[in-house]
């Protein structure tokens, strides 16, 4: 069994490999593993060398497990990417995760990072530091499915001892920077959330952690110091962005402005602040 420590022996999949971070990934660790899968329902620029491109559908259970064989470690990126209805989040977040886990179990898969997101605790209220420990507070269906996610890795690592890393990924871009005042606080650079999805790759063991995908921040208010074993050390930082994004003065929606989910809290909300405590 090849060490995770060892990467040009690993053979890693990535499922939503052609969307924003998908494809960030495949450019910043082309090459570094024995074998890198990148797998989507969308069309993908051939591989190269080391690269294979498989064509799947995360709703369908057959494509997946196509997608399994031989390997030991699979990066899960694919679905619906934000705030959307129930009848497309339920078959691309629900189930499509579902299916991914439960296909990694049968192959005999020894690790999952799961794309988590700050959303599956968006109304927090932002004053508040959050490690990996806070109780969930999903600020949207997308959030929800994210609190699943991260609550059917839990399981699959403790019922049948998968390895899971849960992302909680914050502000990713392209281009690569922040463009309003909220991401100041939340955004993580390309080589940061490479560098992120690498420790997980190939750290030696662990269990189920959760830690959050964001930059070294000045203003970032997530705090992974639970999580500092993985050796994640981001490089960049968003104020280098502020003076710019600041001196334009766009207020922030004030229901958003209160919270850690930013402008997905306000959406369709029609109760009252005071009671989210």
């Amino acid at each position: 069994m090849t060490p995770f420590t060892q990467p040009k022996k690993l053979k890693i999949l990535i499922t939503g490999a052609a969307g924003n971070i998908g494809t960030c990934l495949r450019t910043h660790l082309r090459g570094r593993y024995g074998l890198m899968r990148l797998a989507d329902i969308a069309d993908q620029e051939a591989g190269q060398g080391n690269e294979e491109i498989y064509a799947f559908d995360v709703r369908d259970m057959k494509s997946v497990e196509r997608c399994m064989n031989g390997i030991d470690c699979v990066v899960h990126l694919a679905g619906i990417p934000g705030a959307d209805t129930w009848e497309k989040i339920l078959p691309m977040n629900i189930e499509g995760c579902y299916n991914v886990f439960e296909a990694a179990r049968r192959a005999g898969v020894r690790r999952v990072i799961f794309a988590s997101s700050n959303h599956a605790v968006g109304y927090h209220r932002r004053e508040k530091f959050l490690d990996n420990t806070v109780q969930p507070r999903p600020d949207s269906r997308y959030g929800i499915s994210k609190v699943f996610g991260e609550a059917v890795g839990r399981m699959y690592a403790d019922k049948y001892g998968l390895s899971v890393a849960c992302l909680r990924i914050g502000t990713f871009r392209t281009p690569d920077r922040p463009d309003e005042s909220r991401q100041l606080l939340t955004w993580i650079s390309h080589r940061d959330m490479a560098q992120l999805v690498r420790c997980c790759i190939e750290h030696e063991s662990y269990h189920f952690v959760v830690a959050y995908g964001v930059s070294n921040n000045l203003r970032n208010r997530w705090d992974n110091s639970n999580v500092k074993f993985l050796g994640y050390r981001p490089e960049d930082d968003s104020e280098v962005f502020a003076e710019e994004i600041l001196a334009r003065n766009i207020p922030e929606d004030p229901i958003a402005a209160q919270f850690h989910g930013g402008f997905y809290c306000p959406l369709e909300f029609v109760g009252s602040t005071d009671r989210v405590d």
